[in-house]
């Protein structure tokens, strides 16, 4: 897989659970069962992670990036699939990542994102 790290990255962040959804055949990064990222493939098993993002930003980046599209089997507003073999660097990824985990922890109340953010 071109991105390596991708797993590593996902679990530094604060509060990260991983499981894998044996239905969906992919592997869920989440807090506190909610998910910001998944990977796993497309219907002909090409890997792909999805993440949650503004929808502007996710527009923005299908339109730059061919391998970038809307969001496999989940919102097409708000969720944008990004092919893992394709040619997307890795900084555009991280930041995707990042903008994923920052909308679902702004989701929390300002006790739980306290607490996520203070455990270990």
């Amino acid at each position: 897989m071109k991105y390596e790290w991708l797993d590593e990255y996902c679990l530094a962040k604060k509060s990260v659970e991983k499981d894998y959804k044996l239905e969906w055949n992919a592997t869920r990064y989440m807090i506190r069962g909610k998910m910001f990222a998944m990977q796993g493939g497309d219907k002909v098993g090409k890997p792909i992670i999805t993440v949650k993002l503004e929808p502007l930003f996710g527009e923005l980046l299908r339109e730059q990036y061919k391998d970038i599209v809307p969001g496999y089997y989940m919102n097409k507003v708000h969720w944008n699939s990004l092919y893992l073999e394709g040619d997307v660097p890795d900084t555009v990824l991280r930041d995707m990542l990042d903008k994923s985990y920052d909308i679902l922890l702004a989701s929390f109340s300002k006790k739980a994102r306290k607490e996520i953010m203070e455990s270990i």
